[in-house]
């Protein structure tokens, strides 16, 4: 035998080994959990997946049944589900990849297994496909088959997680289009099912694919600040835990560091740096209540909230009561925010193990399943959500990116209670309206609801409700739906229910619109054809069809005598001889427009058949005009970016963290390419700063002599505005990279009286 064969079948016994080592790992983490022992199953559902996947290798090189492993691992050790769920885990791709069919799964495993199995089939190979109508179709699916069984959707996110895990083996392009769909869907989904941990890391590996540099940077903060957390974390807890002790309660305090992706997200939005965010360490309680009673659960939570309020002052609009009110995901703890003795605020979560459990792993944290049953335990809130999804999908809104806008609505929304006349409690998406409330309630009360009480004060429908608002609505039968709703409502539920009434009323309109057309072409003996109306079309500045018979229904169009007059090429001569002396100039300036557009689009780069996606594009000084650069985000030397193909075959560049490249990884991931600057130092670009801080005389020197004299950058516009002592502004420079706004930015926070410094996009 030779050297090569030796080599070949030590390498299969390494990796035979290793699959027989991760099976052998997701056993013993299943053995070790509160569910019933059914250890054959799982082992006859490996076997199989093993056979079925022989010989398949995934892209790190890896045999393709660690991949089923690994999310079985994920379903059991970090969702907590039991075998059903560990079986459909491993089987998961056996239909999609290989012959065996969804009947071939409930012959060996049962019906419950076979429709999990087939659920995942339906929504596989990432939610899109190759257009948006597809994704929202794909999306749909993946929705409805949630309320067959939640499972389904469970072990997808598994599925996503592990692939996050694993994603360094793919092209940058195919990178960014996962990572913006996980994003997207993904991690709000996680949210919702009050799956944090997961959550927590899909955030994270997405933000590390799309920005490994400040990602790699944010960490390295964390590593070299860490010392100086722990200190305060030892100082802040040991009074804490000498009160526990005193109280004789059961506990653990852990430190609870915030994410990387969070901590980004912070500095993007609030536009501080990482040393301006005072609620990286958090301190978690963690107690064992001293009976059952839930009850006795809420009355520990508050006695320790009380203890440790004596040693330390909290800050009074802080209080988060989640015992009381649980979140809609299931969530359970008191919140505080108490200053330290270094004069910092540091959040308190309160919870016990319960609570902790249901915070970490979810709803799966009190499911409790019968082998093949239904779920036992009613989940209340998690139910209401899916009945909003399953009213959405009854009828979708017809664009594809709309509906998954609508669908996000719900996901992203963080709640406030709202209470009715009666005393009823409401969980309302914070930022909702009375008239998001009102169609909560009923389609009915919504579509004819002319006004709200809010704390017995009239209101008008669009009107932002509070947490804790007591909400009357006031409806009559002559109110209807208004096309203005639209722009204020803020639930997915609302918006779908008035769109489609919308819709309704519009068909009827042009129904008759279309009556009051055929009445008048008859009348003056013309015909109905397409060339007909796009002349009507025409000659009422209407753009389609459809509009025109809208206004002709809704009277705010009259046909007259002018009308068929020019239908019958009457007014031909007149309209000619009108226009003459206006043609020459509408010509020129329309051809010299023309041809500026030919000459650009002749530069820009079309993409052809051949064209190696998986490959990045580099923007230098030479190709940059081939590209198209978008107002959206303002890219620049040295910003993280990526490609777009648009449906012309033209690429577009955008920042990665622009809310529009978000939509096209989410929609369109076949179209992403990675992009990359080699630029250097020859052609400028424009950045606009934002200053704000406490006025003073001499400031503006200051500024000019920082930027023009010290930095040699040229100033385009300085707008400086002062109120009470406070002022706010904008310097439009002209740079060449996004390493010059960085250092600009530093000098600029030095100048004394500046105390927020941030990029404008």
């Amino acid at each position: 035998m030779s050297n090569m064969e030796n080599d070949n079948k030590s390498t299969v016994i390494d990796w035979s080994k290793k699959v027989d080592e991760a099976f052998q790992h997701l056993i013993d983490t299943y053995l070790a959990s509160p569910h019933r022992k059914k250890v054959d199953i799982i082992t006859q559902a490996f076997n199989f997946a093993r056979q079925a996947h022989k010989g398949v290798k995934r892209l790190s090189g890896e045999p393709y049944i660690m991949h089923p492993i690994a999310v079985a691992q994920i379903v059991c050790e970090e969702v907590g589900l039991g075998s059903t769920s560990i079986c459909s885990a491993l089987l998961h791709d056996v239909v999609e990849d290989t012959d065996y069919t969804v009947e071939d799964i409930e012959n060996l495993f049962g019906t419950k297994v076979a429709q999990i199995v087939d659920g995942l089939t339906k929504i596989s190979g990432g939610i899109f496909g190759e257009q948006a109508s597809a994704q929202a179709e794909n999306f749909k699916k993946l929705l409805l088959t949630m309320s067959d069984d939640i499972r389904v959707i469970l072990i997808k996110i598994c599925d996503r997680l592990h692939n996050m895990r694993t994603l360094q083996s793919q092209p940058a392009n195919k990178q960014y289009k996962i990572a913006g769909e996980t994003l997207y869907i993904y991690a709000p989904l996680a949210n919702r099912f009050g799956l944090n941990k997961i959550k927590t890391e899909l955030e994270d590996l997405s933000f590390r694919y799309e920005h490994p540099e400040t990602y790699n940077a944010i960490q390295t903060k964390l590593a070299t600040t860490q010392q100086k957390r722990d200190k305060l974390f030892k100082d802040f807890t040991d009074p804490i835990r000498a009160e526990l002790d005193k109280m004789g309660i059961k506990y653990q305090i852990k430190a609870r560091i915030k994410s990387p992706y969070s901590i980004w997200n912070k500095m993007q939005n609030k536009h501080v740096t990482f040393d301006e965010i005072y609620d990286i360490l958090a301190v978690r309680i963690i107690f064992t209540p001293k009976n059952d009673d839930p009850k006795e659960e809420i009355t520990d939570c508050f006695s320790i909230y009380v203890a440790i309020n004596q040693i330390y002052k909290s800050h009074p609009d802080r209080l988060r009561d989640w015992v009381n009110h649980p979140k809609a995901n299931g969530y359970q703890a008191l919140h505080v925010t108490l200053m330290s003795k270094q004069g910092q605020w540091i959040e308190v979560q309160i919870r016990s193990n319960r609570m902790d459990e249901i915070a970490e792993q979810g709803f799966a944290a009190h499911w409790k399943y019968k082998d093949g049953a239904e779920i036992i335990e009613d989940e209340g809130e998690l139910n209401d959500w899916l009945r909003t999804i399953k009213e959405i999908l009854d009828d979708p809104q017809p664009d594809a990116m709309d509906f998954l806008d609508a669908i996000k609505l719900n996901l992203f929304a963080s709640e406030i209670f709202v209470f009715t006349p009666k005393g009823e409690i409401k969980t309302m998406p914070a930022g909702c309206t009375a008239l998001d409330f009102a169609f909560q309630i009923h389609t009915f009360l919504g579509s004819h609801c002319i006004g709200a009480k809010v704390n017995h004060k009239l209101v008008p429908l669009s009107h932002k409700l509070q947490s804790g608002d007591q909400v009357e609505i006031l409806s009559s039968k002559s109110q209807h739906v208004q096309p203005s709703w639209i722009n204020f409502v803020s639930t997915a539920k609302a918006k779908g229910k008035i769109q489609s009434i919308l819709r309704r009323q519009n068909r009827e309109t042009q129904k008759k619109g279309e009556e009051v057309l055929q009445e008048w072409l008859k009348r003056n003996q013309l015909e109905m054809t397409s060339s007909t109306l796009e002349k009507l079309c025409e000659l009422h500045d209407i753009k389609k069809a459809d509009s025109l018979l809208q206004s002709l229904g809704d009277k705010t169009v009259l046909l007259n005598e002018k009308d068929a007059d020019e239908l019958r090429g009457k007014n031909k001569q007149q309209k000619q001889a009108r226009w003459k002396k206006f043609v020459p100039f509408i010509n020129s300036g329309k051809k010299e427009e023309k041809a500026k557009d030919e000459e650009r689009s002749q530069d820009l780069l079309i993409v052809g058949k051949d064209f190696n996606k998986k490959k990045p594009i580099f923007i230098s000084e030479q190709t940059i005009d081939k590209y198209i650069f978008p107002p959206c985000c303002h890219p620049i030397p040295g910003d993280d970016t990526l490609g777009y193909i648009d449906n012309k075959g033209r690429i577009e560049i955008h920042k990665r963290a622009c809310p529009v490249a978000s939509k096209l990884k989410a929609g369109f991931g076949n179209r992403i390419l990675d992009a990359k600057w080699n630029m250097h130092k020859q052609l400028f670009f424009d950045a606009t700063i934002r200053i704000r801080g406490i006025d003073r005389q001499g400031l503006l020197l200051d500024l000019a002599e920082v930027v023009s004299d010290k930095l040699g950058i040229n100033i385009r516009k300085i707008v400086i505005s002062t109120d009470n002592g406070i002022f706010d502004g904008s310097i439009e420079i002209r740079i060449h990279d996004r390493e010059e706004v960085n250092v600009i930015m530093e000098k600029l926070k030095a100048i004394e009286g500046l105390q927020e410094v941030s990029q404008i996009m």
